[in-house]
């Protein structure tokens, strides 16, 4: 079993965007043109057409898009219609944020419902409304839940062992923030993000940019 590859990651990851910012106007306009959300995302008009159109979905030249069906029909798209449910491991200032996040709802169906961590002063409480279980009880957790995303905030040197143990509980998708590749099997989905690389390619740019400019 592999994952739908008919669906480019690159086209989820920009319905997903293209639903965010419409959340956020959803008060000042009941209606959206094509090329207006091209703008807020950074695509075209033309990318912003194709990828709604692959949702069944449709305005008119003259009126645009509804915004509020448009949400619908992308969450309908990308989210499992009962909701999905994510485990985080690691609770340090990075998991944190993310549960901050994620406790606001913003829209999107999946939630963090539970969080582990190795430290016994973050285990056993709630932190931005979700229970902190301790490293151990990961695989009876996840069974338990039916949790199918796993989040990976750790340091380098315990995230492979973290995805061995996620897989092993029935997660079939994991987001990796540990600077380091991950190992899984090819039915597990996996996205790294690793920051330092990111941040790296970001400087190495901005001093490009610098040069050419002779500042």
């Amino acid at each position: 079993m592999v994952w739908n590859q008919k669906v480019s990651p690159k086209t989820i990851a920009r319905l997903s965007l293209y639903r965010r910012l419409l959340i956020n106007s959803v008060e000042q306009a009941d209606r959206i043109y094509s090329h207006e959300l091209a703008r807020r995302a950074g695509v075209s008009a033309a990318q912003v057409r194709r990828d709604i159109m692959s949702l069944g979905y449709s305005g008119t030249p003259n009126t645009g898009y509804e915004v509020r069906a448009l949400v619908d029909n992308i969450s309908d798209h990308i989210d499992a219609p009962q909701g999905q449910q994510a485990a985080l491991i690691g609770v340090g200032n990075l998991g944190q944020a993310l549960l901050s996040y994620f406790s606001s709802g913003k829209g999107t169906r999946l939630k963090i419902i539970a969080a582990f961590d190795t430290a016994s002063t973050k285990t056993g409480g709630v932190l931005y409304g979700c229970r902190c279980y301790r490293i151990e009880e990961i695989t009876r957790i996840v069974r338990q839940e039916g949790i199918t995303v796993g989040i990976i905030a750790v340091p380098a040197e315990a995230a492979q062992e973290t995805a061995y143990q996620l897989v092993a509980a029935g997660v079939t998708g994991i987001l990796n923030f540990a600077p380091t590749p991950l190992k899984v099997p090819p039915y597990v989905y996996i996205e790294n993000m690793d920051i330092a690389i990111a941040l790296e390619t970001v400087a190495f740019f901005a001093r490009q940019q610098t040069d050419e400019e002779g500042i």
